[in-house]
């Protein structure tokens, strides 16, 4: 009997002893490349949008690995094709996290996307960095391991209601949006923007996620005769409604999208025609020669990619790569996600080289810029932080 509980006792430490061992394996494993994952559109009538995150980041890493990684170690980052719809981006996620064993989530894209896997997120504690969304339910404080890089919607869509008022003596507001919780997103934060300036919403029209049914929205919209059109939507659908908003009966009408719509390839469905329009977005013009970073930006991007054109979306994205490889080379020989997740709320503000970052309700950058398409380039007309 005693031989026998010899031989559990032993087996059973033995049994320990393996799983110990396979569980340090695996982790050595995991880290001798620092794994990132995304899920993002990559085909669809959104594609441009995650094809530009795609390229601003790999354009940073792929710099950092070349000049020998971080702390001996490079940067592998993974990147799945959702095409915008949430059931895409919850198996996409699955994946990076049982599969792949990513060391971080970085730039998803989209606000029911990433409802659609918060409760994931949440659960797995697996860093959640710099989704390209302004969603109200990822700025939480509750939640530690998510970090956003960019302004929320709500300060954007105040930046944009607060410039029209006051600067253009505007207060009939409609609003075009997507009728998910991306539109929903937009739409509450105007109804607030413009309750605390005593305004009411004139109209409003909404068009289907992945289609380019937006007659009705017009119909919808014009019937209250609006000075200015808030636009939460993807960039195609979004240029058509301006294009035909303006065809039928939008002569003198303000439109203005939020940055999720995506300026540069908007302005291209426009055939270069922005008239009317402002631009909001969360990062400075990349091509404002002041700006260390941006001339960094754009000739790292040149030389990974050649064929591909600057963007406020692969800007945004690089800043972001670049914020993150800062924080994972201050972890040093301590790369655990808990330090990662220290070391990029507490970088320098002085990181980026020309844009100061400052960590502060969940997010690392808090200015709104408006901007005008003129001469073939996007012109800064206000900057702020709401």
């Amino acid at each position: 009997m005693k031989t026998n509980q010899k031989y559990y006792i032993g087996s059973f430490i033995a049994v320990v002893f393996c799983l110990l061992i396979f569980y340090f394996v695996q982790q050595q494993k995991q880290y001798e490349n620092i794994i990132l994952g995304t899920s993002l559109p990559l085909s669809g009538i959104n594609q441009d949008l995650g094809n530009e995150i795609m390229e601003g980041a790999n354009s940073y890493f792929s710099h950092i690995n070349a000049k020998g990684g971080i702390n001996d170690k490079h940067i592998q980052f993974l990147f799945y094709d959702d095409k915008y719809e949430p059931q895409n981006t919850l198996i996409n996620i699955q994946k990076l996290l049982y599969e792949d064993n990513v060391f971080a989530l970085f730039g998803f894209v989209g606000t029911p996307t990433a409802k659609k896997v918060l409760p994931l997120v949440i659960d797995s504690k697996v860093p959640f960095i710099a989704p390209y969304t302004g969603a109200s339910f990822l700025r939480r404080s509750d939640i530690s391991n998510i970090i956003n890089f960019r302004a929320s919607y709500e300060q954007e869509i105040e930046g944009i209601v607060d410039y029209l008022y006051r600067k253009k003596n505007i207060t009939k507001f409609s609003i075009f949006y997507q009728n998910d919780d991306f539109g929903e997103e937009g739409y509450i934060a105007l109804i607030k923007a413009l309750q605390k300036r005593n305004l009411t919403l004139i109209s409003e029209g909404t068009y289907k996620r992945n289609t380019l049914s937006v007659s009705h929205a017009i119909h919808e919209i014009k019937n209250g005769n609006p000075e200015a059109v808030i636009v939460i939507g993807a960039y195609k659908p979004s240029a058509r409604f301006i294009q035909k908003a303006k065809e039928c009966c939008f002569e003198n009408t303000i439109f203005a999208p939020i940055s999720f719509v995506n300026s540069d390839a908007l302005i291209r469905e426009l055939d270069c025609e922005g008239a009317n329009i402002i631009f909001s977005q969360t990062v400075p013009s990349f091509d404002d020669e002041s700006i260390a970073v941006a001339k960094e930006y754009k000739k790292l991007l040149n030389f990974y990619y050649p064929n591909a054109k600057p963007s406020h979306v692969s800007f945004e994205s690089f800043l972001a790569a670049k914020a993150v490889a800062k924080a994972l080379e201050n972890t040093g020989e301590n790369l655990t996600r808990d330090n990662f997740i220290y070391q990029l709320t507490h970088l320098n503000p002085n990181v980026l080289d020309g844009i100061s970052i400052e960590y502060k309700s969940t997010q690392l950058l808090n200015k709104t810029y408006l901007l005008n398409f003129e001469n073939m380039r996007f012109n800064i007309l206000f900057e702020g932080e709401y």
